[in-house]
């Protein structure tokens, strides 16, 4: 297929849409089930690069779950937490590969915004996958492979118009791109930098003890940014992204969205909402939302009377602030990552909050010295990889 005409671009008002390789040759992806769009096919194709980058760089099954051209959560096929199988929903799903796990994480992660999303897989996908994806509300997906049940478990969904693609594990796009804006063309060479820990070795803080697993979240972070817009960061904890903040104009913003998430996904495994009373036949969905609620600053929205009804078979007791102050506390060992250098110590003093040890930036600001000595100050270990990852 050399062609694929798209129903509109971005919005039903942008026609004609359609994707097509300019040299003449076949495209890399074919459609075997439903009708991707033009948003579908920004997503799978940036978060088939990332998890493919992430797979060669573990050596682990990852994947992706992308909303409008940015990951909402990424990760890699390591074994669940009881906890974890039970905020994920996964817990009544008995055992799972670990390309399932991968995606039970990245699906996880932010589970809100996650809805709707696009799915990128690097490794063929199994049943396993296949039914954790089936009851969640998702656009479509995109992998190299699927196994014979896998696939006809995916047809199912939407109606049997769940968007499915398949692309060439082995395409190579030319190492110059092109793209159009206002019709002016731009050209740039892709962003072939590999990421590994090589680019660890630059330890400027005082404690340069950088455990194995923490390199492998750094490179879990690094690579998420690479294909996230820009200006970003990436909160990562034992395999998955837990904060990812994303298209910001200030990197203190980014800094604080993205811990916010990341205080979101510890908050969901406190004693206080594992144990929150729902009524018998609420979605997952719903339950998403009313956890995000009861977890925010809005909570009594949730807790009105005539709403915690809804949802609850009795009222929770408020989740207060020094209540969520003191579990947050035990989160600990966090990596981040940001795209470009930190121009104040506030990032870092941020970051401190939601359990940061570890962190990879590029360096090169004229406040180098203000960032090290903020990390310095928490005993954090900071790598300046002198490479920026900016994406748009």
């Amino acid at each position: 297929m050399k062609e694929l005409a798209l129903k509109y671009g971005c919005n039903p008002n942008q026609k004609p849409s359609r994707v097509y390789m300019s040299d003449g040759s076949e495209l890399p992806i074919t459609v075997l089930n439903g009708r991707p769009g033009y948003i579908n096919l920004l997503d799978g194709l940036n978060g088939w690069q990332l998890v493919s980058e992430l797979k060669k760089a573990t050596g682990l099954p990852a994947a992706t779950s992308f909303k409008h051209v940015s990951p909402a959560g990424a990760a890699v096929g390591l074994p669940l937490t009881p906890v974890e199988r039970k905020i994920y929903w996964v817990d009544d799903m008995g055992e799972l590969t670990p390309l399932a796990s991968a995606y039970a994480r990245a699906r996880g992660a932010d589970r809100m915004s996650s809805f709707g999303d696009f799915i990128s897989l690097s490794d063929p996908c199994d049943a396993a996958t296949a039914r954790l994806i089936k009851r969640e509300v998702s656009d479509g997906i995109i992998a190299p492979g699927y196994d014979e049940d896998a696939l006809e478990i995916l047809k199912g969904k939407k109606k049997g118009n769940y968007c499915i693609i398949q692309i060439d594990p082995s395409y190579t796009p030319d190492p110059v791109e092109h793209k159009q804006v206002f019709g002016v063309t731009f050209e740039q060479g892709r962003n072939n930098a590999v990421i590994s820990t090589d680019m660890l070795g630059n330890i400027v803080t005082k404690n340069k003890e950088l455990p194995e697993q923490a390199k492998i979240d750094l490179m879990i972070s690094l690579i998420t940014l690479k294909y996230t817009q820009s200006n970003s960061v990436c909160y990562v904890k034992g395999g998955q992204a837990i904060g990812i903040g994303a298209g910001q104009q200030s990197r203190i913003h980014c800094t604080r969205l993205a811990g916010q998430k990341a205080d979101n996904w510890y908050l969901r495994q406190s004693p206080q909402v594992l144990g929150l009373p729902f009524l018998d036949g609420v979605r997952r969905a719903d339950r998403d939302n009313a956890i995000d609620l009861y977890m925010g600053d809005e909570y009594e929205d949730l807790l009105a009377e005539g709403a915690w009804q809804r949802v609850f078979s009795k009222k929770p007791p408020v989740f207060t602030k020094e209540e969520k102050k003191e579990w947050l506390a035990g989160n600990t060992g966090v990596a981040l990552g940001s795209d470009a250098f930190f121009p104040f110590g506030d990032n870092i003093e941020r970051a401190h909050k939601s359990g940061v040890m570890y962190v990879a930036e590029p360096g090169g600001s004229i406040r180098d010295d203000n960032v090290i000595e903020t990390a310095d100050k928490y005993g954090m270990v900071m790598c300046f990889t002198g490479l920026r990852l900016f994406h748009h």
